[in-house]
């Protein structure tokens, strides 16, 4: 008779935790795939771990199972397999996760949430359990959830994650009135420093897509680049209607909100960020087409300007201080 671990509950939290730890690792190169971090435990003991690196590579539960020792791998078949996401079951740019732990014999595998993408959407649990494989699922949810909320998102509510951004002066303004962007105009009012310019970029870094209103595009020509992080640049996109000739190359435009969510989804683009102007900004929050915003507070005072956006009463906030410069931010 095979030998089993007697389980609790506090240590499939404590190995679902690991497994949260190696899916980040994974948080710039696994998009647009998931983040997921995989744990296999014998008797106590770590066999072996994986996590999903980068997109088109081998997924988290391969990397684990590879990582066993040849003296651990019978250990395999009295073990538990512990990882964050749903298992696969169909053939993508690689083979079935579930079709791989079932050769492997291992007789337990503890899930942290399902996978909403359609072509998952519980059949990899239902493959193993068909396969005589004991499955316990929930482990941890809403962390394995918040941990890929834009994947999630993007799969079960159709449109990309949406973060606005903004940053704004000590009396309430996000930039001095301007015009136009002609030469002599009064320039764009800097609220960021040093540190929070890194902030920006680091946050631009873990989107797909950064969008500015048609305003923004005419009067400040922004290049929206990742100039203080490392990373692929994201898409670039423009909200409201441009002058023939005046779409940088390399930009999309879009007439209105609900056109752009549509093609930013037809191209599978899973994350949003919205850095502007106060219009574009506001649009988003009166329709509700937001999952989380951040807002800058600067020490400088412009006396006067452009309000900033008003976020809707009663939204859940918190506000932290780092480096001298104070956050709040709305989920």
């Amino acid at each position: 008779m095979q030998k089993r671990d007697l389980h609790t509950v506090a240590d499939d939290e404590r190995y679902m935790r690991r497994c949260l730890q190696l899916a980040r690792r994974g948080e710039y190169g696994a998009p647009p795939n998931p983040m997921v971090g995989a744990v296999i435990v014998c008797q106590g003991r770590i066999l072996g771990e994986g996590y999903h690196a980068r997109c088109g590579e081998a997924h988290a539960e391969v990397n684990a199972v590879g990582s066993v020792r040849e003296e651990d791998r019978p250990l395999l078949r009295e073990s538990t397999l512990y990882v964050s996401l749903e298992p696969c079951s169909h053939q993508g740019k690689t083979p079935p996760c579930a079709e791989l732990i079932l050769r492997t014999g291992i007789p337990r595998v503890v899930v942290g949430c399902e996978d909403p993408f359609a072509q998952v959407q519980g059949r990899g649990i239902r493959r193993l359990r068909d396969g005589g494989v004991d499955v316990s699922v929930g482990v941890l949810r809403d962390a394995c959830r918040e941990l890929n909320r834009r994947f999630i998102t993007f799969h079960e509510n159709r449109r990309p994650y949406i973060t606005l951004k903004w940053a704004v002066s000590r009396d309430g303004f996000i930039d001095r009135w301007r015009e136009d962007g002609s030469e002599g105009a009064p320039t764009p009012a800097t609220l960021s420093t040093a540190y929070t310019q890194i902030c920006v970029h680091h946050l631009r870094a873990r989107h797909q897509a950064i969008l500015v209103g048609h305003s923004t595009l005419r009067l400040d020509r922004p290049r929206l680049t990742l100039r203080r992080w490392a990373g692929r640049d994201p898409l670039k996109v423009v909200l409201g209607r441009v002058a023939e000739g005046e779409l940088p190359t390399g930009w999309q435009a879009y007439a209105d909100i609900e056109t752009l969510l549509e093609g930013l989804h037809r191209q599978g683009i899973q994350s949003l960020l919205v850095e502007g102007g106060a219009r574009t900004l506001q649009s988003f929050i009166d329709a509700g087409l937001w999952d989380e915003a951040q807002e800058e507070l600067s020490a400088i005072v412009l006396g006067s300007g452009v309000p900033a956006p008003k976020m809707p009463v009663g939204a859940e906030r918190t506000t932290e201080t780092r480096w001298g410069v104070t956050f709040t931010h709305w989920n």
